[in-house]
């Protein structure tokens, strides 16, 4: 089932992929997750099960598509889900400002 997060562009969410049986049992794959990003996101691998989807500098929608060969022999049995990231544009928190050096009047 497709996760759907939200997130700021200033902002990168961590993703556990925990595969299970169908009887709802721990699983394992056949070598590490492969996670493909259309649209301005990137990610950032963590460990075979683990990465990063990290939100692109501009609002807008990515859809990362994640892949795992449940097969643990020669052959592939492939298992796919999704993650639909929406990033928003991060508000100021400050108004950030700075003083010059005093000039003469």
């Amino acid at each position: 089932m497709p996760l759907d997060l939200q997130c700021t562009n200033e902002e990168k969410i961590f993703i556990t992929v925990n595969p299970v049986t169908r009887g709802g049992r721990p699983a394992s794959l056949d070598g590490p997750v492969r996670v493909t990003p259309t649209g301005e996101g990137t990610v950032e691998q963590v460990s075979d099960t683990s990465f990063f989807v990290v939100s692109g500098d501009n609002p807008g929608a990515t859809t990362y598509l994640v892949e795992g060969d449940a097969d643990l022999g020669e052959g592939i049995i492939l298992l796919q889900d999704s993650i639909n990231l929406n990033v928003s544009s991060a508000n100021a928190s400050s108004l950030g400002m700075t003083a010059a050096t005093p000039v003469v009047k």
